[in-house]
């Protein structure tokens, strides 16, 4: 399976450089056009969380090197992790499961892999920094993957990614994130609802059979019959 090398990127990054870069991504966090367009378009994309960039510590010598090592090796985690992220906000759809029945085969996407980011199992665990994307400062790949899945690939599908407006993409994406559905009603509450759904689509079904062509509305909040 292909990886997404971002090594050729990092490599070369003194610790003054990695500051360099931290501060750019501080400025675009500030204000979006007081950075070059090329590096405004990189932090924009990077999973509308931009690029958390930890500086360096100060030091010379071998510390000072491997300081800036560490940082290169967290910048690339934090890169891809936020490339995957990105990456379930726009194609985690395409592996929801919306078949009840469980007939139709959910074709694997590469994109929503982690391997396709350089990640393999070893890497799982390791606390990886993603500046509250998700709504977590530091979070394990597992930790990370779960919440995505549980999100974009459940028995729900959000495609919301082409929506030109940051503002209600940023609405959508607040609320969804994290699946708060999952834990939003218990036992009783969900049976309650289904109750109250049948009861329903009981009565809508009464109405369909005793006034028949007559006009009437149903629970999907629109017309159901129209008298002829």
């Amino acid at each position: 399976m292909p990886t997404l090398d971002l090594d050729t990127f990092l490599d070369g990054l003194s610790s003054g450089e990695a500051l360099h870069l931290a501060g750019l991504y501080d400025a675009w966090s500030a204000d979006p056009k007081s950075v070059a367009p090329g590096w405004a378009g990189l932090f924009g994309a990077l999973g509308n969380g931009g690029l958390p960039v930890a500086p360096p510590a100060s030091g010379t010598g071998a510390g000072a090197a491997a300081s800036a090592g560490a940082v290169r090796a967290a910048t690339t985690d934090s890169i891809r992790a936020l490339m995957l992220i990105r990456a379930y906000r726009v194609r985690g759809h395409l592996e929801a499961t919306l078949d009840p029945l469980g007939i139709t085969e959910i074709a694997p996407h590469a994109e929503l892999d982690p391997a396709t980011y350089g990640f393999g199992e070893a890497d799982m665990d390791r606390p990886i920094f993603i500046d509250h994307v998700l709504g977590l400062e530091s979070a394990s790949l597992r930790q990370i993957v779960k919440i995505l899945r549980e999100t974009y690939c459940g028995s729900i599908g959000v495609e919301f990614m082409h929506i030109q407006s940051p503002e209600q993409k940023d609405w959508i994406q607040r609320r969804v994130e994290g699946a708060p559905w999952l834990s939003a009603f218990d036992a009783g509450a969900k049976r309650t609802i289904l109750e109250d759904l049948t009861h329903a689509e009981g009565f809508e079904t009464f109405c369909q059979k005793k006034y028949v062509g007559t006009k009437r509305f149903g629970i999907e909040g629109g017309e159901s019959a129209i008298a002829a």
